[in-house]
């Protein structure tokens, strides 16, 4: 497709960063359920009986998995903390820049959450080594749909401007 066939939208700097916040909202009311049932699920897990019989491996494949979707949590609810604290301070611009790189951040620890829950969960049920090589087809699985598919469409394709790719530091959505 030519940039001249592009998808463009017709409005202010302002209008833009408003959209972009909307959409960054939306993509966050998406996870921010996911991510809270895994970690109310996950908090839950040491006071069950059968805790205590995990060997060391699995208790630090717990802990990483829990201190994955905390910090999941955390980063995925900033960008209403950073909002709320930066409302009406004309400063929409850095909210946008700093929630896109934040989404990316939670997105990582989210599939290590997931991907740690899951090899518990199998490790406990199966063994390690099927625990750990479906967990390494589950990494490859989310780095292909999350990472590779989006870059492989990007690639190629040129901003419609690129200096103002620049200006902004983010994408032309």
């Amino acid at each position: 497709m030519s940039n001249s066939h592009r998808y463009s939208r017709d409005e202010s700097e302002a209008q833009r960063l408003d959209r972009n916040f909307g959409e960054q909202l939306q993509e966050l009311r998406i996870v921010q359920a996911g991510v809270q049932i895994l970690f109310a699920f996950l908090l839950t897990i040491p006071f069950q009986q059968r805790f205590t019989t995990l060997t060391d491996l699995q208790r630090g494949i717990y802990i990483t998995t829990l201190l994955s979707v905390a910090i999941s949590t955390l980063v995925f609810m900033a960008p209403v903390a950073m909002h709320r604290i930066l409302f009406r301070q004309g400063l929409k611009d850095y909210v946008v820049r700093h929630t896109d790189t934040l989404i990316g951040t939670g997105l990582f620890f989210l599939v290590v959450g997931i991907l740690g829950g899951v090899v518990l969960v199998l490790d406990v049920v199966l063994s390690n080594t099927t625990a750990f090589w479906i967990g390494v087809a589950l990494a490859v699985l989310a780095v292909a749909l999350w990472v590779v598919l989006p870059l492989m469409q990007r690639r190629g394709r040129r901003p419609a401007d690129p200096d103002d790719q620049q200006k902004r530091g983010s994408s032309p959505t």
